[in-house]
């Protein structure tokens, strides 16, 4: 298959990517209805989508595939927790491959305020009086090779230490192997500690 767009998936991708994604429900013992569309576009339509920022009415016609359809895909993906499992799957497998335990045990976490557009609904934005940022704050867990573990996104007026307790705690319940955070300055503060070594 020949790509069109450059974050289309290439076939070494999709033979990876496949493995990955639920049995389709017509090859279930409950059965149902044969998928209409090929999961190899279906997925290069999100692809599209969230390497180009695109909002999702703005999918291209020649994907041949109402957006509405692969928004659904995507929300029922995310819901079920595909997405995620793809996530880990192919950060194990990087790990293997650079000789590192499959899981990480040390993680960083930190956070990168973000300017939101004029469309980005109030009551999702906020304003980072540090970086003078009115918009939204990403709260990042990656390994100590910069591998995505977690990630929340909240207002920008969101304090690094509440959003990490949603992160930390989340992740402690996910990756219980993980025994090492490290962090900056940002997530000091003596009831943090406290509550880290307590809670987790």
């Amino acid at each position: 298959m020949l790509p069109r767009y450059p974050s289309d998936t290439s076939d070494l991708e999709w033979a990876l990517l496949e493995r990955l994604l639920p049995v389709p429900a017509c090859q279930t013992p409950k059965g149902g209805a044969l998928e209409k569309w090929p999961r190899r576009r279906v997925i290069d339509a999100i692809r599209y989508i969230t390497d180009n920022g695109a909002k999702w009415r703005a999918l291209p016609a020649d994907f041949g595939i109402p957006w509405r359809t692969v928004f659904g895909y995507f929300a029922r993906w995310a819901k079920a927790g595909v997405l995620r499992h793809i996530l880990d799957q192919l950060r194990r497998r990087l790990r293997l491959n650079r000789r590192r335990c499959p899981w990480p045990v040390r993680v960083i976490v930190d956070s990168q305020s973000v300017k939101g557009a004029e469309i980005v609904s109030k009551a999702t934005r906020g304003y980072d009086a540090n970086k003078h940022i009115n918009g939204r704050k990403r709260h990042l867990l990656v390994d100590q090779d910069g591998l995505l573990v977690d990630l929340l996104v909240t207002p920008a007026d969101v304090q690094d230490r509440d959003a990490a307790r949603v992160l930390l705690t989340r992740l402690h319940a996910e990756h219980p192997e993980i025994v090492l955070v490290w962090a900056d300055n940002g997530y000091g503060g003596d009831e943090f500690s406290t509550w880290a070594q307590t809670a987790l």
